[in-house]
């Protein structure tokens, strides 16, 4: 009976978090994404307006960098249409500001572009620099690829907030177990760590794989993983 309602343990949350992450692409998928485009000819801005529009996307225009970052970030697939001649901050230094926004990516549009220019944005992470008069079909296809890498980068961002959120949810013992546990140990070997009965332990272990809604010590390794390599990256001087 026990290996039973194991088996159906595991197929359940199998289940559930195959659907929770279906629904949540769902939902991604059915949000109306956003072109922002920053350009200080407005004729520019006009035309890819009407561009836009007509791909069923959801323009915003703005005729500075200041303007573009005064405006609140949004948690909707979103790409940056960005000219690196601008008023003020120009193109170029507003891709170093938002560097870290993986969620919008960014593509050049110039008149006065040269090589090392475009070298430098390409490197720095822009999807596409493009010389104007530019083709449409050519800005289209790049604009459809920077969506789908900031939808990407969305969904990423959101299994991560999650696996962070049920991470959350653990008391200082139960993380103490589960550091124990991911290390290789027996729970024998765990009680004997911390010292505490075994039964003990094999409770704080239930606790922990129902909260980090793991099947297996893999599973709660790879999450591991992905935790120390979240809080890497989020303490890099890089991102300060």
């Amino acid at each position: 009976m026990k290996a039973y309602f194991r088996r159906f343990w595991g197929i359940t949350m199998s289940l559930a978090g195959t659907l929770s992450h279906e629904v949540g692409s769902s939902l991604m998928a059915t949000v109306k994404p956003i072109v922002f485009v920053v350009d200080d000819d407005v004729s520019v801005r006009e035309s890819l307006e009407l561009l836009i529009n007509n791909e069923g996307w959801h323009p915003e225009t703005f005729a500075s960098a200041q303007e573009f970052l005064d405006r609140p970030p949004l948690s909707t697939p979103s790409c940056l249409v960005l000219d690196v001649s601008l008023p003020g901050l120009n193109g170029l230094e507003l891709q170093k500001r938002v560097a870290q926004r993986v969620d919008l990516p960014i593509i050049f549009i110039t008149g006065h572009g040269d090589i090392p220019m475009s070298v430098g944005a390409m490197k720095a992470g822009a999807v596409e620099f493009l010389t104007k008069p530019f083709n449409d079909a050519v800005l289209l296809t790049a604009i459809r690829q920077a969506l789908e890498r900031s939808r990407i980068a969305l969904a990423r961002e959101a299994e991560m907030q999650e696996l962070r959120d049920h991470y959350s949810s653990l008391t200082p013992r139960e993380r103490d177990v589960m550091a124990l546990v991911v290390s290789g140990l027996l729970n024998k070997q765990v009680a004997g760590e911390l010292g505490i009965a075994e039964s003990t332990v094999k409770a704080h272990r239930g606790q922990v794989m129902l909260k980090m809604k793991a099947n297996s010590v893999a599973d709660l390794v790879k999450m591991t993983a992905r935790l120390h390599q979240s809080s890497a990256t989020d303490q890099s001087p890089s991102s300060a």
